[in-house]
């Protein structure tokens, strides 16, 4: 059999027929990869606002397992260090790479990490193409080339199928079932060209899945046209939460319902019922007459713990409750992502995992 490199560089293979599959969030992780913020134009005239709670994010997950930070060079490795420690992270868990970034949005942008433990390479990226949301914020081109940085550093094969796919706009339950959006997925400003079918064989080909679970539209504000991880979420293999409005006359109270709706129909890839839980959504949280895309959904799982976002909101503590029961051997920690979601996205937006694989 030729070598997994030369398959991968050629699309001999994919990485379906490797054996390949990218596994759930809450799987055992290596280490967490972020890209440090810094386009001020992603969080206008607030930008420096955000570093604090995004310092405490780093905290948390920095004190059980690694992170890596990508930044453009020493100036922004210096910038990001004086505020993590002012955190008092736990830097002997933090990287650093010198990997330049248009904007920090590494779900989205970042490398999609792949297992296999029987393959002499354990571990692949599959390198999506990165549009920016179909056009939305030029440039993107440094985002773009984030993957395959990342897969020469760790040395580990690249698969390039060719197409525009988020991190965000995907849900795993790493036993074959994927969740995602038809609002995103379908939406023509990514991949104009292809229908439901073909981008479903994408999925089954590059992401290792069987079974793709569609819900139908994203929440007010959400300039991804609809990415998953603002709605609805894996806790475990067979059990998500999903967001829900009581409030009837807010906008996102038919869009809830709707989706809650297809989830109650939905089967997994063993024929079982999903598990559904309920999650509230805080109270509109509104900016220069802007509605934000606040999501209790929109949280990190790492190997110990559980960062959710928190919006000075009457659910906070609600939504905190509720992600306990779901995370029983976690600790779950609320952060204030009042001022971060002012760039239209939270923790879940801002980071991507590298799983842990024997």
């Amino acid at each position: 059999m030729r070598d997994v490199f030369e398959l991968a560089r050629s699309g001999a293979a994919t990485p379906a027929e490797l054996g390949y599959y990218f596994p759930a969030e809450f799987a055992p992780q290596e280490s967490m990869w972020l890209s440090w913020p810094h386009k001020e134009e992603s969080w206008p005239g607030k930008i420096e606002k955000i570093f604090a709670p995004y310092s405490r994010f780093v905290k948390e997950v920095a004190a059980g397992q690694k992170v890596n930070i990508n930044v453009a060079d020493e100036e922004m490795k210096g910038f990001a260090v004086k505020h993590l420690k002012k955190a008092e992270v736990k830097l002997s868990n933090v990287s650093f790479h010198f990997f330049p970034t248009n904007d920090a949005w590494c779900r989205d942008h970042g490398p999609a990490f792949l297992i296999n433990p029987d393959s002499e390479y354990k571990k692949a990226i599959v390198k999506w193409e990165y549009n920016a949301w179909g056009e939305k914020y030029p440039p993107h081109d440094l985002d773009n080339m984030i993957p395959l940085h990342i897969a020469t550093y760790l040395g580990i094969p690249s698969f390039r199928p060719g197409i525009v796919m988020e991190g965000g706009s995907v849900e795993f339950n790493g036993k074959g079932t994927l969740l995602t959006s038809k609002a995103c997925l379908l939406n023509e400003n990514r991949n104009p060209t292809l229908n439901q079918a073909q981008i479903e064989t994408y999925l089954r080909d590059y992401y290792g899945v069987r079974h793709i679970l569609w819900v139908g539209d994203g929440i007010v504000g959400d300039d991804t046209d609809g990415h998953i991880d603002d709605i609805t979420r894996f806790v475990n293999e067979d059990t998500v939460v999903t967001v829900v409005e009581e409030n009837k006359a807010d906008q996102n109270h038919k869009i809830l319902v709707e989706n809650l709706a297809l989830l109650k129909k939905m089967r997994l890839e063993n024929g079982k019922q999903l598990n559904i839980v309920e999650l509230p959504t805080p109270s509109p949280v509104i900016y220069e007459n802007q509605r934000l895309p606040a999501s209790y959904a929109n949280f990190y799982i790492a190997n110990e713990v559980v960062v959710v976002p928190t919006f000075r909101d009457k659910n906070d503590q609600k939504a905190l409750d509720i992600l306990t029961e779901c995370f029983p051997q976690r600790k779950v920690v609320g952060i204030d992502s009042t001022d971060i979601i002012w760039g239209l996205g939270s923790f879940h937006c801002l980071s991507q995992q590298e799983p842990f694989v024997e």
